[in-house]
């Protein structure tokens, strides 16, 4: 009973509604519809020519120092027959000092080829040498490292303009095709802005599955919270009257007993008063009253369910109503005339980008035959230099007199000749590829990446004047009147959508579009006006009441139980039947005389007798007696307080039911709102990113014009500048490589005349006299 009143007071006085909401709302998985037409971000790829690459950039940034020539550029696009030859070459002097050295090359090498075939043909260069000289041998070991060294540098250099010239070659061909490509991708991708921005709405589908299912719980959701949050109050005010309902009949029954006693002993107070207040009692049945009311609560589960059922159909049917509304994200989404001019720009520009990529792709070929057959025969004249310095030096060590012939070193020399041959042969077409090529690949560098990297391009776009109407880009791709090219790319960069670069933001806010209450309202506002009684439970009828009322008034505490307690202290018998039985049974053993003896054994037996009916009846009411004074002696004292928080509390648990189950919905429907605004704002928020970041973003624009600045700029011009720097390196060190291969092709031929020295103290052993002719 303590446990239980503990139970109830606790119940009682904790508050409702502090429970956490347990409706956790989870994540929902949205399908990407819109991924095959996305425009993959490219960047440049870390590579071990990257110094090379950029040896490269210093040296055009020291040929080509001027800016951007915008006055230049806004002639040539707007009336080319303005465009004076002075002004180009004026910009372009650092590549006409370069085009002057490769003329000068060009026209020089072939010349002093053709005079050093005109001397070998004369017997005059690249013969034997005529003295032989202490110092010749240390001129013929300076000699061989120079060549070596060079044809180490020529080698290095020629094995970098392989590489570059096969990156060019494997870079050109993707490259090429990713302009259509990615020409295409745009406009579908503006094409299907419709299409996307559907499959976006469509996908509403996916909370609203979510947020019905959960509708579905919704009510035996609530009922079992109710239930679980109020049974320790109710049940516990349930065994409290059942405890009374128990007084009730345990006092009756111990009342009865008194009253017989009564009967017995006029000596005790009399109940009999007490007995006539209770008549009658229980009129009620408790043990069924209490059965009902615990059913009628256990009940409130199915409750919940039956009065929210419409509240349930309400909400699935304004269900079908959001789906509507969402679909207006889709109605009043831009038509696609709005898109059609950038579209139409995109599609002439893919066509009119056909022609010159198929010019470029040729070119490309060509050069790539050129400059492979050149860089062969490069590799022919360091093979020749190669054999050549090896013959030469194996035929020096086996020739014993330096004017003796050998032939692996005559052979040697030969060979060294022929490189020489082959270098002056070639060197003109080697100048012209590198000429070409840097003033190809070098302007690429200075005056396009250069530019589109520090955004001086987009500045001279931007420029109203600069490009001719035909040209119009903010026109063409229907951008906003106070808009250019270089705010355009910075919003496509930042996530901007099309609506806000093709003057569509004022008339369409996608925001206001998004906003949750917009779809949410009348959702949210059937659940917060939905009230119901889930709480009427009668715990105890007025029958029950007026029985524990009468209970308490029946006068059971005023009964004086300390005399039946006083009275029952004193024994049944004052002498003790059993000892007085066994001394005349004694007495009667000891007795000689029949009769008296007779007379002692039958009075004997009537103690016997007595002590076993009468006596043991007695003491067997007094015990029962006693039990039924100690249960009233206990209960009497607190029995008006008993039953008076009895019936405080069972009032009270009646009165608080409805309140907090009402409370409890509030707060379970409550929480069910937040978790399914929680779905819709997901939906919302998954809408306003896709479609400025997917659907209907404008960032593959500036994806697709970085991606174009990577292809040129990073993985065609770097290569293609880093080829002709390093076969220009090969071609101009083919110059000192000629040189030291005509000085040390003399040393492995046979001297001519051996003299031993020129110094005074050594002459020559022997001295044949010229013959001459004889003047008559």
């Amino acid at each position: 009973m303590r446990a239980a009143g503990l139970l109830l007071a606790w119940a009682l006085l904790r508050p409702v509604g502090t429970q956490q909401c347990h409706l956790a709302g989870g994540v929902l998985r949205f399908t990407d519809t819109h991924a095959e037409i996305r425009v993959p971000a490219l960047h440049r790829v870390p590579s071990s020519l990257d110094p090379l690459y950029g040896l490269v950039r210093r040296c055009l940034d020291l040929i080509q120092q001027n800016p951007l020539p915008t006055e230049l550029l806004r002639a040539a696009l707007n009336d080319p027959s303005s465009v004076r030859t002075a002004q180009v070459v004026q910009y372009e002097l650092g590549y006409v000092v370069c085009a002057a050295v490769a003329l000068l090359f060009t026209v020089a090498v072939p010349v002093a080829g053709m005079c050093f075939c005109y001397c070998r043909s004369r017997r005059r260069c690249g013969g034997r040498l005529r003295a032989h000289r202490r110092s010749l041998g240390c001129r013929r070991h300076c000699l061989v490292t120079c060549l070596s060294l060079t044809s180490l540098i020529i080698l290095t250099s020629v094995i970098c303009a392989f590489v570059t010239s096969q990156r060019v070659k494997g870079q050109m061909e993707p490259g090429l095709r990713a302009v259509p490509a990615t020409l295409r991708t745009l406009q579908q991708h503006i094409a299907n802005v419709p299409q996307g921005v559907q499959m976006v709405v469509d996908q509403f589908e996916v909370p609203r599955q979510q947020i019905i299912s959960d509708l579905g719980g919704l009510s035996r959701s609530v009922g079992l919270s109710i239930h679980a949050q109020l049974k320790a109050m109710t049940y516990a005010a349930l065994a409290e009257l059942q405890d009374r309902a128990g007084d009730l009949q345990t006092s009756l029954h111990h009342l009865q007993i008194l009253d017989k006693t009564v009967f017995f002993h006029p000596k005790v107070p009399s109940v009999e008063k007490v007995l006539k207040a209770l008549a009658g009692l229980p009129r009620s049945d408790f043990a069924e009253m209490i059965r009902q009311g615990n059913g009628t609560f256990n009940s409130i589960p199915e409750l919940a369910v039956e009065r929210m059922a419409q509240l349930i159909q309400d909400l699935r049917d304004e269900m079908a109503r959001v789906t509507e509304k969402v679909q207006s994200i889709a109605d009043g989404f831009p038509l696609p005339e709005y898109t059609r001019p950038a579209s139409e720009a995109l599609g002439k520009a893919e066509e009119r980008s056909r022609p010159y990529l198929r010019e470029v792709e040729r070119f490309e070929h060509y050069r790539w035959i050129a400059g492979t057959v050149l860089c062969s025969i490069i590799l022919l004249i360091l093979a020749c230099n190669v054999v050549g310095m090896a013959l030469g030096t194996y035929g020096l060590s086996k020739r014993e007199d330096p004017s003796d012939y050998e032939c692996r070193g005559e052979a040697g020399a030969k060979f060294l000749l022929l490189g020489v041959g082959l270098a002056f042969l070639f060197s003109w077409l080697l100048i012209l590829l590198v000429f070409a090529t840097f003033l190809v690949g070098g302007n690429i560098q200075t005056l396009v990446c250069r530019n589109w990297v520090n955004q001086e391009i987009y500045k001279f776009i931007d420029t109203p004047g600069n490009l001719p109407p035909s040209m119009n880009l903010t026109r063409q791709l229907n951008l906003r009147r106070d808009s250019n090219l270089s705010a355009t790319y910075r919003e496509c960069k930042s996530g901007a959508g099309l609506w806000e670069v093709l003057q569509l933001d004022k008339s369409y806010d996608l925001d206001e579009h998004l906003k949750t209450p917009k779809y949410t309202a009348d959702f949210q506002k059937r659940l917060g006006d939905f009230t119901a009684q889930l709480g009427d439970v009668r715990l105890l009828r007025s029958e029950g009441r007026q029985d524990l009322e009468t209970f308490a008034r029946s006068g059971v505490d005023e009964v004086d139980y300390g005399r039946f307690q006083e009275e029952m202290k004193n024994p049944v018998v004052q002498t003790s039947l059993p000892a007085l039985a066994r001394s005349l049974e004694g007495l009667q053993k000891m007795q000689r005389n029949s009769t008296v003896a007779g007379r002692l054994a039958a009075e004997a037996r009537a103690l016997w007798q007595m002590q076993n009916s009468t006596v043991q009846w007695q003491e067997a009411l007094v015990a029962k007696l006693a039990e039924s004074v100690r249960f009233l002696s206990h209960l009497a004292p607190h029995l008006q307080e008993r039953v008076k928080t009895t019936l405080a509390t069972t009032a009270s648990v009646e009165a608080q039911l409805p309140v907090q189950a009402q409370q409890i919905l509030r707060q379970e429907i409550g929480c069910f709102t937040r978790k399914e605004l929680r779905y819709f704002a997901q939906y919302l928020n998954w809408v306003g990113q896709t479609l400025r970041e997917d659907v209907a973003s404008c960032q593959p624009l500036a994806t697709a014009l970085d991606n174009g600045r990577v292809i040129l700029c990073d993985r065609i011009a770097d290569p293609w500048n880093a080829f002709w720097f390093s076969l220009g390196c090969c071609t101009f060190f083919l110059i000192p490589n000629i040189v030291f291969a005509i000085r040390l092709s003399k040393h492995f031929r046979p001297i001519r005349n051996r003299l031993i020295s020129t110094g005074s103290e050594e002459t020559c052993p022997f001295h044949i006299p010229r013959v001459t002719a004889l003047k008559l």
